[in-house]
């Protein structure tokens, strides 16, 4: 038998706070392990993923801190959570000093791609990883970058998203250059569209004209069960199914795997 193919891992980054980065996050995470096995990484201090997926801070033990810093195996920092088919890194309490304590250690931009690669034995059978990125542009966001084979950027829709877009593109093309010359833009995901505001519209046409078939086709509204969700640790998906959030992430999954597949016979062709 053929060895399983490894996980494809996706970073989700945008400097940005307030976008939906998280919340695209875990939702795109509990839409994706309704048809394939996900692991979602959290490494954002703020630990919101974590919560979002029903472990509150004083139960996450540890977690991606003790992955990065104490070099703890993937497999004894991975979770179940109440989601079929979701795993879940936590984002421990400590991770909050983890930016400093990245800056003393040796090779301190792969130590996320190392630990992924020797914990392969860990992701068997894991479709996907998901790595929920802090809204910076710091060392905790440049180990996701390198371990990451791909970017998706959650873009809000308004004024300044733009002028926000355009530094995370630069950021990919610095971590291309000097860390990771595989690393790409699997695309922007507009969030928070608003479509009785005549700015979401007008932020659309500038991002599709400017990024063009980068930008997905599926956009995800403003949908109050969307915000609800988190409080009761778990994804909009199953908060509230029939939601127009929670619709929405499930057409983004499909969309995503769709590309995937798209991707992969360009490459077969090649």
């Amino acid at each position: 038998m053929p060895d399983p193919a490894p996980p494809r891992i996706l970073a989700l980054a945008n400097q940005k706070g307030g976008v939906g980065k998280t919340t695209t996050a875990v939702n795109l995470a509990a839409a994706l392990a309704a048809r394939q096995k996900v692991l979602l990484v959290d490494l954002d201090p703020q630990g919101n993923a974590s919560t979002g997926l029903g472990v509150p801070r004083a139960e996450r033990g540890a977690g991606s801190y003790a992955l990065l810093i104490d070099g703890r195996p993937l497999a004894e920092v991975i979770r179940p959570t109440a989601i079929p088919n979701l795993l879940l890194v936590p984002a421990d309490p400590d991770l909050a000093g983890a930016e400093l304590e990245l800056a003393d250690i040796a090779r301190r931009e792969s130590r996320l791609k190392a630990a992924l690669e020797a914990g392969a034995a860990a992701l068997q059978g894991v479709d996907w990883v998901l790595l929920d990125c802090p809204p910076s542009l710091g060392l905790l966001t440049l180990n996701a970058l390198v371990a990451a084979e791909a970017v998706l950027v959650p873009l809000q829709t308004e004024f300044y998203a733009l002028e926000g877009v355009s530094q995370i593109v630069q950021t990919l093309e610095r971590v291309r250059a000097s860390f990771n010359p595989a690393l790409r833009l699997e695309g922007i995901v507009l969030t928070m569209y608003d479509r009785r505001n005549n700015l979401s519209e007008a932020v659309e046409t500038d991002v599709r004209n400017f990024f063009q078939e980068r930008v997905y086709e599926t956009v995800i509204p403003r949908n109050v069960r969307v915000s609800e969700a988190p409080s009761h640790g778990v994804p909009v998906t199953h908060y509230d199914p029939r939601s127009p959030g929670a619709e929405a992430y499930v057409r983004l999954a499909a969309e995503l795997l769709r590309r995937q597949r798209a991707r992969q016979r360009q490459e077969v062709r090649a």
